[in-house]
């Protein structure tokens, strides 16, 4: 193998963005296609009340994790910039002041995530017939928590040099360790879902060790030495502006999510589980979203290093109208075999399961186009180094969710859930997208005041780019 950094400062838009995001969205599909598996597995051989366990961590998952996974993101994002403005030993410093700050927060999380984990649960009111399951299940995944920090934040710098394959083709046999280890602890040693979530922690290991031995020998960028180590509370207060304000939008989207499952764990099992599975199927059909948002985030950072703000509008639209025609053949799909697909997971006796699962998917396909602008803007403006406004995007789909999990559950019961997250989508884009036009007036305007060269050897453009993160 050989480093594929990737500059998307010059040429098509279009091209860059499909170039980019399509290996993404391979390493996303696989993802998520062992996820399904996890769930096939253990809603078909475990029962309905082992999904429902499952299911129910998963708000829970992603307000922990999500916050970590935010924050690795936010790390990569003045990495980026850096490689877009050419200065590779600022670039170098950040890499390894992010190593050191990723090593700190995960063993902090991980203490205080695996203590409080059944108060956790208990506050969500998980349903007492699938506590002990969804216990067993979360906090084996709470442990994993360092070793997933480690790849997403090696797999984050990466992409910030404009490599999606490496991390997907780790990702990729990541996947199937994971699939077969599924099998062996599930099926063989009938561990039930302790084995399902020792599988997941076991295959993040596997590709957190390819990315790193990748990178030690193959990207001569990131050859670090030990000038690179030498601590500067600069490039921590520079990392931490931009990390902690992504964790902290994944953890206040996640804090409406937690709201809302509490929402749905007082509906019974039947809703728990269709949930769980229609969540994973839909995951399935977002991936194309995700893979679109990672794109813009290291588009915009490499596109602001190199002070190249007209290609950002470009770059926007381009990337809209691939997710609006992904949007409107995902809705025809799931309108018409989203109950066979839901089925996958469910047995066919549990009718009111796939009724209310079919109802999820349609309902919330039909709201994909705000989706995938809720991805697009919100990871365009992080890569433009402008955090804060991502983290309010995150509290307007923090508060359209407790409103639903508050009002229209009780109100309209199912229907109510179902509605949540595009409730969600449409207050976000509200507020993303006169935030975008906002914040690229704002770099055009300290651009213009700034006049100096991308590689200033004073540090100046580096200010100047994150000074309003």
């Amino acid at each position: 193998m050989k480093s594929t950094t990737k500059e998307m400062t010059s040429g098509s838009p279009m091209k860059l963005i499909l170039g980019f995001s399509v290996p993404l969205l391979f390493g996303f599909l696989f993802q998520q296609f062992y996820n399904l598996v996890d769930t096939m597995i253990v809603g078909r051989l475990l029962g309905k009340y082992a999904l429902a366990g499952v299911g129910s961590t998963g708000s829970i998952n992603f307000l922990i994790l999500g916050f970590c996974m935010g924050v690795c993101s936010g790390y990569s994002i003045p990495i980026s910039q850096m490689f877009g403005a050419g200065d590779y030993n600022r670039m170098r410093r950040f890499v390894t002041h992010s190593l050191i700050l990723t090593g700190g927060f995960a063993a902090a999380v991980t203490v205080l995530s695996t203590v409080f984990c059944r108060q956790i649960l208990t506050i969500t009111k998980t349903p007492e017939e699938v506590m002990d399951y969804a216990y067993t299940y979360i906090l084996i995944i709470f442990l994993g928590t360092p070793v997933i920090c480690l790849y997403n934040l090696l797999s984050s710098i990466l992409r910030a040099l404009g490599d999606s394959k490496h991390p997907v083709q780790f990702l990729v046999i990541s996947s199937f360790v994971n699939i077969g280890l599924d099998f062996f602890f599930i099926l063989v040693l009938k561990m039930g879902v302790a084995g399902a979530a020792l599988a997941t922690v076991i295959s993040q290991v596997v590709s957190a060790v390819m990315c790193l031995v990748y990178i030690v020998r193959k990207v001569d960028l990131l050859k670090l030495s030990r000038e690179d180590w030498r601590i500067d509370p600069f490039f921590f207060r520079i990392l931490n502006g931009m990390g902690i304000p992504m964790g902290l939008q994944y953890s206040i989207t996640a804090i409406g999510s937690v709201i809302l499952q509490t929402a749905i764990n007082g509906q019974g099992a039947d809703a728990v589980a269709a949930v769980a599975a229609a969540v994973r199927v839909s995951g399935f059909f977002c991936c194309p979203f995700d893979a679109m948002g990672s794109t813009m985030a290291t588009y915009g950072g490499q596109n602001v290093g190199a002070k190249k703000l007209e290609r950002l509008g470009t770059g926007l639209r381009d990337c809209t109208l691939l997710g609006v025609i992904y949007s409107l053949a995902a809705f025809v799909i799931l309108y018409f075999f989203g109950r066979s697909i839901v089925g996958l997971f469910v047995s066919g006796a549990e009718t009111a399961v796939l009724d209310q699962a079919r109802l999820f998917l349609i309902v919330n396909s039909a709201f994909y186009i705000p989706l995938a602008l809720v991805n697009i803007v919100r990871f365009l403006i992080q890569g433009m180094g402008f955090s804060m406004f991502a983290v309010l995007a995150g509290v307007c789909e923090m508060v359209a969710r407790s409103a639903a999990a508050l009002l229209l559950v009780p109100r309209n019961g199912f229907m109510g859930i179902a509605m949540a997250s595009p409730l969600a989508w449409i207050l976000a884009d509200l507020f993303l997208i006169p935030a975008f036009l906002h914040v690229r007036k704002i770099l055009l305007a300290r651009f213009n005041s700034a006049g100096e060269s991308p590689a200033s050897s004073d540090g100046g453009l580096l200010r100047t780019i994150l000074s309003g993160g």
